[in-house]
């Protein structure tokens, strides 16, 4: 017996469908472009990525396809590709990586934009932080949220921006969002010369506090140079 349906179930249906063949137009006339990229198929150590060619991303209307020039290897890649600590498989994925492409850090060019996007166009040399965005950055092009990406400052190379992104967000959300720092504090900077403390230093020193760097002897001009 067939199954009685409304007239609002047939139209989703519909909908569904003209929606799924209008992606497999975009692919067919996109010739189904292919790329390179590291692949994440369990969890484990750096040999257990294996280079592969996957299909080019589209972006969609909000996004722009960047071809990735630089990227950085951050603590969270490390946790990625690890499922460390083990309650972290609750969002990275239980068994298996949900991500297949990990890299969260990127710095590149855009090659095309979406419908919808107008602060960018192709040429412009972006960097992004793609941690709550589905990684991705492991590859030779990456799909990117506009809302998560900026224009390269001129000063910096690709390689100087790709490592901005998560240390620079890291420190200004300890000091600003959290310890709410402000002028005429003395502030206390742990680990001034890592990744996170020499960003941590030039933010609290922005805001005009007065700041103390915890560093190893080897290190000290670094954090120096920091505080100017």
């Amino acid at each position: 017996m067939f199954e009685a349906r409304s007239i609002f179930d047939i139209a989703q249906d519909q909908l569904a469908f003209t929606t799924l063949v209008s992606e497999w137009t975009t692919r067919a006339r996109l010739g189904s472009a292919r790329m390179k990229a590291f692949i994440s198929e369990k969890y484990g150590p750096p040999e257990a990525l294996r280079m592969a060619e996957v299909e080019k991303p589209v972006p969609v209307a909000d996004e722009a396809l960047v071809k990735v020039l630089a990227v950085s290897v951050n603590p969270a890649d490390w946790r990625s590709m690890r499922a460390k600590p083990f309650f972290s498989r609750a969002t990275l994925g239980l068994l298996r990586p949900k991500h297949r492409i990990l890299g969260v850090d990127i710095a590149g060019r855009v090659e095309k934009v979406g419908s919808g996007v107008t602060q960018f166009k192709p040429g412009d040399g972006v960097y992004a932080n793609l941690l709550d965005h589905g990684l991705g950055g492991f590859a030779e092009y990456v799909s990117v949220p506009v809302e998560v990406m900026s224009l390269k400052p001129a000063n910096l190379s690709f390689e100087e921006a790709a490592a901005v992104p998560m240390a620079a967000v890291t420190a200004l959300q300890g000091l600003r969002h959290h310890g709410e720092v402000q002028a005429g504090q003395r502030v206390l900077i742990n680990g001034a010369s890592g990744g996170i403390g020499t960003f941590a230093v030039q933010i609290a020193k922005s805001y005009g506090s007065e700041v103390t760097g915890v560093t190893s002897t080897r290190n000290i001009d670094l954090c120096r140079f920091a505080r100017r």
